[in-house]
């Protein structure tokens, strides 16, 4: 039987402005127990901004990142897939451009988040990373 990402996605959505500063967001990923937010306007997607992005383009550039927005942290080069996709093709879209979360849209408005751990728990939920995916937060 085919699956579709809808069948495995996670619908609840954290979004952010792109001018929210990159420590809100940070504390918005910790309250939250997340490692990636979706940035938007309105309804329209923006970007999607990764734990990693925070630190790689945001933290090690040092500055005073309260006034650094999450503008300048994000992915907008974005590759997205929709509810009814097929899920062996969001796999090889995440393979193929490297990526470890796929924002889910229906009409250019953001409704999930496909992640690898996602994939590992429906797909190999004895493997180290399913197992881990699987697992309370440790915080």
């Amino acid at each position: 039987m085919t699956q579709h990402v809808r069948d495995i996605m996670t619908s609840r959505l954290v979004t952010v402005e792109p001018q929210t500063s990159v420590t809100a967001v940070a504390q918005r990923m910790r309250d939250e127990d997340i490692g990636a937010v979706l940035v938007t306007e309105g309804d329209d997607l923006r970007g999607l901004v990764s734990d990693r992005d925070l630190v790689v383009r945001a933290l090690a550039e040092g500055g005073d990142l309260e006034h650094r927005t999450v503008a300048a942290a994000c992915s907008g080069d974005l590759i997205t897939v929709t509810p009814d996709e097929d899920l062996d093709h969001a796999v090889e879209l995440m393979r193929e451009h490297s990526v470890r979360r796929l924002p889910v849209v229906e009409e250019g408005h953001p409704v999930g988040i496909l992640s690898l751990g996602d994939l590992a728990i429906e797909r190999d939920p004895g493997s180290a990373l399913g197992d881990i995916s699987a697992s309370k937060s440790n915080r």
